[in-house]
């Protein structure tokens, strides 16, 4: 299996090296690619430092900060251009544990989409108040219901894709960003057949930096989630009649 960690960062300068360094221990085989949204910070340059020491470790950089989803797309045509068979995505703030990737790829052999999951059995959001878990839940729930993701937790931004996915998903036209692009990559995925399974992890809140999640992005999210749903008869009924 030759998998392609992809990377995102804006301004991770207090996360980069740790996170690296975190990824190469966790999962020693895996190639790593950071790309960058053309961080002052010199996300980059530390980034390219840490190859010499650690390897495995390349950079793309980008011209300007221009959302989750495009770097997560730019990351994936890279990484089939080098002929790699599976993708992670994840954090660079340690939301999500690296010391899980193991599980999640070991579930990559058998299925094409491998989410980790705070929402099903095992799955676990331990500082997080009530009211934001309740409201993250309850999105996950409606996104789910109006879409038919029979997935818990759509949102979740730790997985693995397999390239038989990604090419069922036609991932370069997703066009949502923030957790919208989790939603649309996991609704193209449940209606192009792509088999998924849900792990549980235990999520954190990021520690150091500042957070590039916001209002206006889940609103965002809800916003195309019922969109896409209303959608959804008339995709059926043009179906019908072509047949």
């Amino acid at each position: 299996m030759r998998t392609l960690v992809v990377l995102p960062t804006y301004n991770e300068i207090l996360n980069v090296a740790e996170m690296l360094t975190a990824l190469r221990n966790a999962v020693p085989e895996c190639h790593i690619l950071v790309v960058d949204d053309a961080s002052p910070d010199g996300t980059a340059a530390r980034a390219r430092e840490l190859n010499e020491q650690l390897g495995q470790i390349d950079v793309l950089e980008r011209t300007a900060k221009s959302g989750l989803g495009r770097a997560y797309r730019a990351g994936f045509a890279w990484g089939l251009e080098a002929d790699f068979d599976h993708f992670v995505e994840i954090d660079c703030d340690f939301s999500h544990d690296p010391l899980a990737l193991a599980g999640l790829l070991a579930a990559a052999n058998e299925h094409e989409v491998v989410i980790g999951s705070r929402y099903v059995p095992g799955g676990t959001i331990p500082r997080w108040r009530l009211s934001r878990r309740l409201l993250s839940r309850g999105g996950n729930q409606y996104a789910s219901t109006l879409l038919g993701l029979k997935v818990a937790d759509s949102t979740s931004g730790f997985r693995v894709y397999a390239k038989s996915a990604l090419e069922k998903i036609d991932y370069e036209t997703v066009t949502a960003d923030g957790y919208g692009f989790q939603i649309e990559m996991t609704y193209r995925a449940r209606r192009h057949g792509a088999s998924i399974i849900e792990v549980p992890i235990s999520f954190s809140d990021r520690q150091r930096g500042v957070s590039k999640m916001s209002g206006a992005i889940v609103v965002e999210a809800l916003a195309l989630v019922t969109k896409w749903a209303i959608e959804r008869p008339f995709k059926r009924e043009a179906s019908h009649a072509v047949n």
